[in-house]
C-alpha cells in the first residue's frame, strides 16, 4: 500500500497516510479540523538494488548488473547511489 504526504493549507501540518491508491484523498486536519489538507508530490523514499530475480534470472550475458563484493551496482560503492543512507556514511 502507498505512503501518500499531506500538508495543510490552514494550519501547515503535513502528515503520511498509508492508503490504497483506490482511497479517495484526505481532507479534514486531525491537528486543526479545517477541510484544507492537499496531497503532495513526492519522491519514493527506498530504492532497490543488488541481485534479485530480474537480475539473475532474465537478463543474460553483458546486461546482467550484479554487483559483486555487496559494492551495489550504483558508482562510488554506496548501495543507494546518492550517499545519504546509513551504509553509506
Amino acid at each position: 500500500m502507498p505512503i501518500y504526504e499531506y500538508q495543510c493549507e490552514a494550519c501547515g501540518e503535513q502528515m503520511e497516510a498509508m492508503q490504497k491508491m483506490s482511497d479517495a484523498a484526505l481532507t479534514d486536519c486531525p491537528k486543526c479540523s479545517q477541510p484544507a489538507l492537499k496531497k503532495l508530490v513526492s519522491a519514493a523514499g527506498f530504492r532497490l538494488s543488488g541481485g534479485g530475480w530480474y537480475e539473475t534470472d532474465f537478463k543474460t550475458g553483458s546486461k546482467k548488473n550484479v554487483a559483486e563484493g555487496g559494492s551495489g551496482s550504483a558508482g562510488g560503492g554506496h548501495s543507494c547511489g546518492t550517499g545519504g543512507c546509513g551504509s553509506c556514511a
